[in-house]
Protein backbone atom coordinates (compact mmCIF):
# COMPACT_ATOMS: atom_id res chain seq x y z
CA UNK A 1 0.00 0.00 0.00
CA UNK A 2 1.22 3.51 -0.81
CA UNK A 3 0.91 6.02 1.98
CA UNK A 4 -0.48 9.39 1.02
CA UNK A 5 -1.38 12.56 2.87
CA UNK A 6 -3.39 12.80 6.07
CA UNK A 7 -7.15 13.00 5.73
CA UNK A 8 -7.20 16.58 7.01
CA UNK A 9 -4.64 18.98 8.43
CA UNK A 10 -6.71 19.29 11.63
CA UNK A 11 -6.46 15.54 12.37
CA UNK A 12 -2.95 14.56 11.22
CA UNK A 13 -3.01 11.16 12.96
CA UNK A 14 -5.36 9.77 10.29
CA UNK A 15 -3.57 8.04 7.39
CA UNK A 16 -4.61 7.26 3.83
CA UNK A 17 -3.16 4.33 1.88
CA UNK A 18 -4.07 3.77 -1.76
CA UNK A 19 -5.25 0.22 -2.42
CA UNK A 20 -4.90 0.40 -6.21
CA UNK A 21 -3.76 3.00 -8.70
CA UNK A 22 -7.17 3.88 -10.13
CA UNK A 23 -9.61 3.17 -7.30
CA UNK A 24 -9.73 2.65 -3.57
CA UNK A 25 -8.02 3.95 -0.42
CA UNK A 26 -7.83 2.61 3.13
CA UNK A 27 -8.32 5.15 5.91
CA UNK A 28 -6.65 4.30 9.23
CA UNK A 29 -6.82 5.66 12.78
CA UNK A 30 -10.32 7.08 12.65
CA UNK A 31 -13.45 6.09 14.55
CA UNK A 32 -16.53 6.55 12.37
CA UNK A 33 -19.39 8.18 14.20
CA UNK A 34 -22.33 10.48 13.67
CA UNK A 35 -20.56 12.89 16.04
CA UNK A 36 -17.60 13.55 13.75
CA UNK A 37 -17.10 17.28 13.14
CA UNK A 38 -18.42 18.71 9.85
CA UNK A 39 -14.92 19.33 8.50
CA UNK A 40 -14.11 15.62 8.90
CA UNK A 41 -17.27 14.58 7.03
CA UNK A 42 -16.31 17.07 4.32
CA UNK A 43 -12.82 15.59 4.16
CA UNK A 44 -14.20 12.03 3.89
CA UNK A 45 -16.51 13.12 1.08
CA UNK A 46 -13.60 14.80 -0.72
CA UNK A 47 -11.55 11.60 -0.47
CA UNK A 48 -14.53 9.58 -1.66
CA UNK A 49 -14.82 11.71 -4.79
CA UNK A 50 -11.11 11.18 -5.43
CA UNK A 51 -10.76 7.46 -4.67
CA UNK A 52 -14.37 6.28 -5.33
CA UNK A 53 -14.18 3.66 -2.53
CA UNK A 54 -12.94 4.11 1.05
CA UNK A 55 -12.11 1.22 3.41
CA UNK A 56 -12.16 1.43 7.21
CA UNK A 57 -11.03 -1.35 9.57
CA UNK A 58 -11.92 -1.70 13.27
CA UNK A 59 -15.36 -0.09 13.30
CA UNK A 60 -16.96 -2.71 15.54
CA UNK A 61 -18.39 0.03 17.77
CA UNK A 62 -21.02 0.79 15.10
CA UNK A 63 -24.44 -0.76 15.56
CA UNK A 64 -27.31 -0.47 13.07
CA UNK A 65 -28.62 2.81 14.46
CA UNK A 66 -25.21 4.47 14.59
CA UNK A 67 -24.40 3.27 11.06
CA UNK A 68 -27.60 4.93 9.84
CA UNK A 69 -26.84 8.13 11.76
CA UNK A 70 -23.34 8.23 10.28
CA UNK A 71 -24.62 7.67 6.73
CA UNK A 72 -27.18 10.43 7.27
CA UNK A 73 -24.31 12.91 7.58
CA UNK A 74 -23.87 12.54 3.80
CA UNK A 75 -27.53 13.11 2.89
CA UNK A 76 -31.06 11.72 3.12
CA UNK A 77 -31.19 7.95 3.56
CA UNK A 78 -32.89 5.92 0.85
CA UNK A 79 -35.51 3.21 1.39
CA UNK A 80 -36.08 0.39 -1.09
CA UNK A 81 -39.74 -0.37 -1.85
CA UNK A 82 -38.70 -3.52 -3.73
CA UNK A 83 -37.46 -5.02 -0.44
CA UNK A 84 -40.32 -3.82 1.77
CA UNK A 85 -42.05 -7.21 1.73
CA UNK A 86 -38.80 -8.91 2.79
CA UNK A 87 -37.30 -6.54 5.35
CA UNK A 88 -39.91 -3.80 5.83
CA UNK A 89 -39.66 -0.19 4.76
CA UNK A 90 -36.29 0.58 6.28
CA UNK A 91 -33.17 2.45 5.22
CA UNK A 92 -30.86 -0.43 6.16
CA UNK A 93 -30.68 -3.53 3.97
CA UNK A 94 -29.28 -6.81 5.29
CA UNK A 95 -27.71 -9.24 2.85
CA UNK A 96 -27.57 -12.60 4.60
CA UNK A 97 -26.30 -15.64 2.73
CA UNK A 98 -28.81 -17.78 4.67
CA UNK A 99 -31.92 -16.12 3.20
CA UNK A 100 -33.02 -14.33 0.03
CA UNK A 101 -31.67 -12.24 -1.58
CA UNK A 102 -28.65 -14.09 -0.10
CA UNK A 103 -25.92 -12.47 -2.21
CA UNK A 104 -25.03 -9.99 -4.93
CA UNK A 105 -22.61 -11.85 -7.19
CA UNK A 106 -23.32 -9.74 -10.24
CA UNK A 107 -21.72 -6.54 -11.49
CA UNK A 108 -23.97 -3.58 -10.67
CA UNK A 109 -24.40 -0.14 -9.22
CA UNK A 110 -27.06 -0.14 -6.51
CA UNK A 111 -30.62 0.66 -7.50
CA UNK A 112 -30.11 1.80 -11.08
CA UNK A 113 -33.68 0.78 -11.91
CA UNK A 114 -34.68 3.99 -10.06
CA UNK A 115 -34.32 7.47 -11.56
CA UNK A 116 -32.38 9.00 -8.65
CA UNK A 117 -30.47 5.91 -7.58
CA UNK A 118 -28.17 6.14 -4.52
CA UNK A 119 -25.14 8.39 -4.62
CA UNK A 120 -23.31 6.89 -1.62
CA UNK A 121 -23.44 3.49 0.08
CA UNK A 122 -22.12 2.55 3.54
CA UNK A 123 -21.59 -1.21 4.05
CA UNK A 124 -20.64 -2.89 7.33
CA UNK A 125 -19.32 -6.42 7.85
CA UNK A 126 -21.37 -8.25 10.52
CA UNK A 127 -20.74 -11.97 9.99
CA UNK A 128 -17.69 -12.75 7.85
CA UNK A 129 -16.66 -16.23 6.62
CA UNK A 130 -13.31 -17.69 7.65
CA UNK A 131 -12.32 -17.59 3.98
CA UNK A 132 -13.74 -16.01 0.84
CA UNK A 133 -16.52 -13.46 0.62
CA UNK A 134 -14.46 -10.56 -0.77
CA UNK A 135 -16.09 -7.66 -2.62
CA UNK A 136 -14.66 -6.12 -5.79
CA UNK A 137 -15.30 -2.54 -6.88
CA UNK A 138 -14.59 -1.02 -10.28
CA UNK A 139 -14.20 2.59 -11.35
CA UNK A 140 -16.67 3.45 -14.09
CA UNK A 141 -14.82 6.74 -14.52
CA UNK A 142 -11.51 4.98 -15.25
CA UNK A 143 -13.38 2.62 -17.58
CA UNK A 144 -14.72 5.55 -19.61
CA UNK A 145 -11.28 7.13 -19.80
CA UNK A 146 -9.89 3.80 -21.09
CA UNK A 147 -12.19 3.90 -24.12
CA UNK A 148 -10.70 5.12 -27.41
CA UNK A 149 -12.10 8.50 -28.40
CA UNK A 150 -14.47 7.10 -31.08
CA UNK A 151 -15.98 4.70 -28.52
CA UNK A 152 -16.31 7.50 -25.98
CA UNK A 153 -18.29 9.50 -28.54
CA UNK A 154 -20.49 6.49 -29.25
CA UNK A 155 -21.10 5.81 -25.56
CA UNK A 156 -21.98 9.48 -25.01
CA UNK A 157 -24.94 9.04 -27.37
CA UNK A 158 -26.32 5.76 -26.01
CA UNK A 159 -29.10 5.16 -23.49
CA UNK A 160 -29.95 1.95 -21.64
CA UNK A 161 -33.02 0.58 -19.87
CA UNK A 162 -32.36 -0.70 -16.33
CA UNK A 163 -34.90 -2.87 -14.48
CA UNK A 164 -35.36 -4.86 -11.28
CA UNK A 165 -36.96 -7.64 -13.35
CA UNK A 166 -34.12 -9.94 -14.37
CA UNK A 167 -33.05 -13.58 -14.13
CA UNK A 168 -33.18 -14.26 -10.38
CA UNK A 169 -31.32 -17.53 -10.75
CA UNK A 170 -28.23 -15.32 -10.25
CA UNK A 171 -29.36 -14.53 -6.69
CA UNK A 172 -31.21 -17.77 -5.87
CA UNK A 173 -30.04 -21.15 -4.64
CA UNK A 174 -33.28 -22.95 -5.49
CA UNK A 175 -36.44 -22.66 -7.57
CA UNK A 176 -38.28 -21.66 -4.39
CA UNK A 177 -35.84 -18.76 -3.88
CA UNK A 178 -36.18 -17.76 -7.52
CA UNK A 179 -39.97 -17.76 -7.33
CA UNK A 180 -39.93 -15.79 -4.08
CA UNK A 181 -37.60 -13.11 -5.46
CA UNK A 182 -39.55 -12.86 -8.69
CA UNK A 183 -42.78 -12.33 -6.80
CA UNK A 184 -41.38 -10.03 -4.08
CA UNK A 185 -38.31 -8.19 -5.39
CA UNK A 186 -39.93 -7.73 -8.81
CA UNK A 187 -43.53 -7.64 -7.59
CA UNK A 188 -43.53 -4.07 -8.86
CA UNK A 189 -41.47 -3.66 -12.00
CA UNK A 190 -39.36 -0.52 -12.34
CA UNK A 191 -37.79 0.43 -15.65
CA UNK A 192 -35.64 3.52 -15.96
CA UNK A 193 -33.86 4.87 -19.01
CA UNK A 194 -30.38 6.14 -18.13
CA UNK A 195 -27.65 7.58 -20.34
CA UNK A 196 -24.81 5.11 -20.81
CA UNK A 197 -22.55 8.01 -19.81
CA UNK A 198 -23.53 10.33 -16.97
CA UNK A 199 -21.79 13.51 -15.89
CA UNK A 200 -20.88 13.31 -12.21
CA UNK A 201 -22.68 16.17 -10.41
CA UNK A 202 -19.77 16.95 -8.05
CA UNK A 203 -16.63 16.23 -10.08
CA UNK A 204 -17.80 16.76 -13.65
CA UNK A 205 -16.20 13.41 -14.57
CA UNK A 206 -17.89 11.14 -17.10
CA UNK A 207 -18.83 7.66 -15.85
CA UNK A 208 -20.35 4.63 -17.56
CA UNK A 209 -23.79 3.60 -16.26
CA UNK A 210 -24.23 -0.09 -17.07
CA UNK A 211 -24.11 -3.37 -15.11
CA UNK A 212 -26.24 -6.49 -14.96
CA UNK A 213 -29.46 -4.56 -14.28
CA UNK A 214 -29.40 -3.35 -17.90
CA UNK A 215 -32.17 -4.93 -19.97
CA UNK A 216 -31.34 -3.41 -23.35
CA UNK A 217 -29.84 -0.46 -25.18
CA UNK A 218 -32.41 1.98 -26.51
CA UNK A 219 -32.97 1.97 -30.26
CA UNK A 220 -30.58 -0.91 -30.98
CA UNK A 221 -31.62 -4.44 -31.87
CA UNK A 222 -30.94 -7.11 -29.26
CA UNK A 223 -27.90 -8.76 -30.89
CA UNK A 224 -26.06 -5.52 -31.63
CA UNK A 225 -27.05 -4.04 -28.29
CA UNK A 226 -25.71 -7.03 -26.37
CA UNK A 227 -22.38 -6.84 -28.17
CA UNK A 228 -22.07 -3.14 -27.43
CA UNK A 229 -23.01 -3.73 -23.79
CA UNK A 230 -20.35 -6.44 -23.50
CA UNK A 231 -17.74 -4.17 -25.08
CA UNK A 232 -18.32 -1.30 -22.67
CA UNK A 233 -18.90 -3.50 -19.60
CA UNK A 234 -15.61 -5.31 -20.25
CA UNK A 235 -13.77 -2.04 -19.69
CA UNK A 236 -15.55 -1.60 -16.36
CA UNK A 237 -14.55 -5.06 -15.12
CA UNK A 238 -10.97 -4.94 -16.44
CA UNK A 239 -8.70 -5.83 -13.50
CA UNK A 240 -6.75 -2.58 -13.88
CA UNK A 241 -9.92 -0.63 -13.02
CA UNK A 242 -10.79 -2.65 -9.91
CA UNK A 243 -9.92 -3.01 -6.24
CA UNK A 244 -10.65 -6.03 -4.03
CA UNK A 245 -11.40 -6.01 -0.29
CA UNK A 246 -11.03 -8.95 2.11
CA UNK A 247 -13.53 -8.38 4.89
CA UNK A 248 -13.12 -8.61 8.64
CA UNK A 249 -15.91 -8.25 11.18
CA UNK A 250 -16.46 -4.56 11.90
CA UNK A 251 -15.10 -3.30 8.58
CA UNK A 252 -16.94 -0.42 6.92
CA UNK A 253 -16.71 0.44 3.24
CA UNK A 254 -18.08 3.63 1.69
CA UNK A 255 -18.38 4.01 -2.06
CA UNK A 256 -19.54 6.55 -4.62
CA UNK A 257 -22.32 4.61 -6.34
CA UNK A 258 -22.36 7.13 -9.20
CA UNK A 259 -18.81 6.28 -10.22
CA UNK A 260 -18.47 2.57 -9.42
CA UNK A 261 -19.86 -0.90 -9.86
CA UNK A 262 -19.29 -3.77 -7.43
CA UNK A 263 -19.43 -7.56 -7.23
CA UNK A 264 -19.65 -9.74 -4.11
CA UNK A 265 -17.59 -12.87 -4.71
CA UNK A 266 -19.40 -16.07 -3.74
CA UNK A 267 -16.47 -18.31 -2.89
CA UNK A 268 -17.20 -19.11 0.75
CA UNK A 269 -19.19 -22.33 0.34
CA UNK A 270 -21.82 -22.96 3.02
CA UNK A 271 -20.40 -20.45 5.50
CA UNK A 272 -22.63 -17.59 6.59
CA UNK A 273 -21.96 -14.05 5.39
CA UNK A 274 -23.94 -11.03 6.62
CA UNK A 275 -23.38 -7.41 5.63
CA UNK A 276 -25.63 -4.41 6.29
CA UNK A 277 -25.93 -1.45 3.96
CA UNK A 278 -27.33 2.04 4.12
CA UNK A 279 -27.54 4.29 1.08
CA UNK A 280 -27.90 8.01 0.50
CA UNK A 281 -30.40 9.40 -2.00
CA UNK A 282 -28.74 10.48 -5.23
CA UNK A 283 -29.49 12.83 -8.08
CA UNK A 284 -31.23 12.04 -11.37
CA UNK A 285 -28.37 11.36 -13.83
CA UNK A 286 -27.59 13.92 -16.52
CA UNK A 287 -26.26 12.87 -19.92
CA UNK A 288 -23.40 14.56 -21.73
CA UNK A 289 -25.93 16.60 -23.72
CA UNK A 290 -27.89 17.65 -20.65
CA UNK A 291 -30.84 15.25 -20.77
CA UNK A 292 -32.16 13.59 -17.60
CA UNK A 293 -32.87 9.93 -16.88
CA UNK A 294 -36.55 9.02 -16.85
CA UNK A 295 -38.72 6.31 -15.30
CA UNK A 296 -40.42 4.35 -18.07
CA UNK A 297 -42.53 1.82 -16.14
CA UNK A 298 -43.67 1.52 -12.56
CA UNK A 299 -46.33 -1.16 -12.56
CA UNK A 300 -47.41 -3.99 -10.30
CA UNK A 301 -47.38 -7.44 -11.83
CA UNK A 302 -50.68 -9.17 -12.40
CA UNK A 303 -51.34 -11.69 -9.61
CA UNK A 304 -51.24 -15.32 -10.75
CA UNK A 305 -54.62 -16.71 -11.85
Amino acid sequence: MIKTASIDSTIPQVDIAKRAARIGAEISNIKLSSDLPPETITAINRLLLEHKVLFFRDQGHLDNAEQERFAFRFGTLMTYPVLAAIQGTVSMIEIDSMRPPRRADLWHSDGTFFEAYPKIAVLRGVVIPRFGGDTIWSSTVAAYLDLPAPLQRLADQLWAVHSNAFDFSVMADSEADKKYLDEVFAGTVYETEHPVVRVHPETGERALVLGDLVQRLVGIQKYGGQRLFTLFQSHITAPENTVRWSWKVGDVVIWDNRATQHYAVRDYGDQRRVVRRTTVVGEVPVSTDGRLSSMRIKAAKEPPS
